[in-house]
């Protein structure tokens, strides 16, 4: 089952993050904005550069570059899932949740040009906005994927240093 684990977490991840889209694409109008709850509001934005809306200016030869880049990306996720997805449920879940986000805003550039942010997180302190980025659940699959990763990297090692003959 732990070869199946990535897999099933990139399809779950594809299915919420394409869910989560079309509904913003049918109900809420570009540029326009419904708050949840303090500190949280439903948005929608088309992002056509890349994390934090980098290089979203760049004419087409960035686009395409950009593109290549992200399409390259992908190829790599799903050749990790294939060469290490099995080796811990962890590790692999967290590899599927890196591979369905990435595939998630693969598919927005394909059909769109762009990728489809809708969710936004903000405080008010002081007067003033303070604003993250705005983002969608492909974003934060990719997030807690990699951190997921790295905590079972530090798990995997530390149980490899446990397991190892002291040498003293």
């Amino acid at each position: 089952m732990r070869g199946a684990v990535p897999w099933i977490a990139a399809f779950l991840v594809v299915v919420a993050d394409r869910v989560t889209k079309i509904m913003v694409l049918a109900k809420i109008e570009p540029g326009s904005w419904i708050e949840l709850m303090p500190g949280v509001a439903l948005t929608h934005i088309n992002n056509r550069g890349i994390a934090f809306s980098l290089f979203a200016g760049g004419g087409p030869l960035t686009r395409m570059v950009l593109h290549l880049v992200i399409f390259t990306s992908v190829v790599i996720i799903a050749a990790m899932v294939v060469r290490h997805g099995h080796h811990s449920r962890l590790g692999g879940f967290a590899f599927g949740l890196i591979l369905g986000g990435a595939v998630g805003n693969l598919i927005d550039r394909v059909l769109y040009g762009a990728v489809i942010d809708f969710i936004h997180v903000f405080a008010k302190i002081g007067g003033r906005v303070w604003s993250w980025p705005d983002f969608n659940i492909a974003d934060a699959s990719i997030t807690v994927g990699a951190v997921l990763l790295i905590a079972n990297e530090f798990r995997v090692h530390r149980s490899e240093e446990e397991d190892a003959p002291d040498t003293d």
